[in-house]
């Protein structure tokens, strides 16, 4: 088997696909990336038994076919620093020894067999739901949510984003139970009524490969995996098996007071003042009255304080209200539009923020912070 390929296509490919390995892999296998090599296609492949993802790259000059399985670590750092040139591979797959040719040098490594990587899962025909989304769609909904996952062993449940669908809608929720971010796109429905949860991991991974996808989505599921392929990549990955909680259930219904501020103003200040606030509790309070906004923060094992005034637009009671001010930065910092708004009932009930102009008529963001005891 012998190929020639791009040394910067190849690091850019492989370096997507890497992100997969993990650096605790119960298999030795696993710390190879599989190469296969047919009609000019070369196909390569990293895995971590729970999720899989492969890249497959166009090649000019090839001789023979076959599949060899590589040290990821050796291939990438050398290829670091290798600047635009070509590589030839030689591979004898009886041996397994690979050369690798530059203009200058000369590379031996030497390789596993192919038949010892795991194969990828496939999804069962009979009971799979498939749904075509916009790369840009799906990306926007997994950047949007995956920041509220939480990382909570003893519910795993809530470490990934839940996909929500009907034949008109889908709808990504995440939340790790202080904050939830709700995202609905509409006119963007499955074939039927289904829903799955998608691990944190491979929604980073395909967080980090959307951009560049000119082309649909397809997105493919069954009750214990799901697929979703690219022009160039196919990510395989197993769900989160269990029945994600009622979320709609703690989304404040009755929310008469209003507020409407700028974001970036907002978040500025929140940034100064929060750096007064115990670092154990993060709290920022909330005065609002009137047309005025007041954030203050103190840490009185340290005798410091701040406080802050904006204007804004209120509509409501006055009112006093806490926030962890790291939860709310986040919040903010992943809501489009130059204006928020929030709408809080009282300061024991969570407060809904939203943009105050959607980006598109067919979003619909909202998320949702629990509020912290001033007192305390």
């Amino acid at each position: 088997m012998k190929f020639v390929v791009s040394s910067l296509d190849l690091l850019h490919h492989l370096q997507a696909v890497s992100r997969v390995i993990s650096t605790k892999n119960t298999l030795p296998i696993l710390d190879n990336f599989l190469f296969r090599l047919e009609d000019n296609i070369l196909r390569i492949t990293a895995s971590d038994l729970e999720t899989t993802l492969v890249t497959q790259m166009k090649l000019e000059n090839t001789s023979d076919e076959g599949s060899i399985a590589l040290p990821a670590r050796i291939l990438n750092e050398t290829l670091k620093e290798f600047g635009e040139e070509p590589l030839t591979f030689e591979v004898n797959l009886e041996t397994l020894g690979v050369v690798i040719l530059s203009e200058k040098g000369k590379y031996n490594i030497v390789g596993s067999r192919a038949t010892d990587f795991p194969q990828a899962p496939t999804i069962k025909t009979q009971i799979k739901t498939t749904l075509e989304v916009d790369a840009e769609v799906l990306f926007h909904g997994i950047t949007r949510t995956i920041f509220a996952t939480a990382n909570d062993d003893l519910r795993p449940i809530m470490n990934g984003i839940f996909f929500e669908m009907d034949t008109g809608n889908t709808t990504m929720v995440a939340s790790d139970a202080h904050k939830l971010v709700r995202y609905t796109r509409k006119g963007l429905g499955a074939d039927k009524e289904a829903s799955f949860i998608l691990p944190k991991k491979p929604a980073s991974l395909l967080r980090n490969i959307l951009p560049k996808e000119e082309n649909k989505v397809i997105v493919e599921f069954d009750d214990k995996n799901a697929a979703f392929t690219l022009s160039d990549y196919n990510l395989v990955c197993r769900l989160v098996e269990g029945n994600y909680p009622s979320y709609n259930s703690v989304i404040p219904q009755e929310n008469p007071n209003k507020l409407r501020v700028g974001r970036t103003e907002l978040i500025n200040t929140l940034k100064r003042v929060s750096v007064f606030s115990n670092q154990a509790s993060n709290l920022v309070k909330f005065e609002i009255a009137g047309n005025q906004l007041t954030l203050s923060a103190q840490d009185i094992d340290f005798s410091v304080s701040a406080r802050e005034w904006l204007s804004c637009q209120y509509e409501g009671t006055d009112m006093e209200i806490g926030f962890k001010s790291v939860f709310l930065l986040e919040i903010l910092n992943n809501l489009p539009g130059e204006e928020v708004i929030f709408e809080l009932s009282d300061p024991t009930r969570a407060g809904i923020i939203l943009p105050a102009e959607p980006e598109s008529e067919d979003d619909d963001i909202l998320m949702l912070l629990m509020p912290m005891m001033i007192g305390a």
